[in-house]
């Protein structure tokens, strides 16, 4: 299976801010880098993606 290019829409649950991004994805999994948002929250998001 090879790796597909998505985007990713990133809402945090926190303080509302938005990211969209582009990820990897591969074997099910999707890979953008993000981490944190600017809240410091790391854990409580919305995610989205365009396959």
């Amino acid at each position: 299976m090879s790796m597909l290019r998505v985007k990713v829409k990133i809402r945090c649950k926190h303080c509302g801010e938005k990211f969209v991004l582009k990820g990897k994805k591969e074997k099910g999994k999707i890979e953008t880098g993000f981490r944190q948002c600017i809240c410091s929250n790391e854990h409580d998001f919305e995610i989205e993606t365009d396959d």
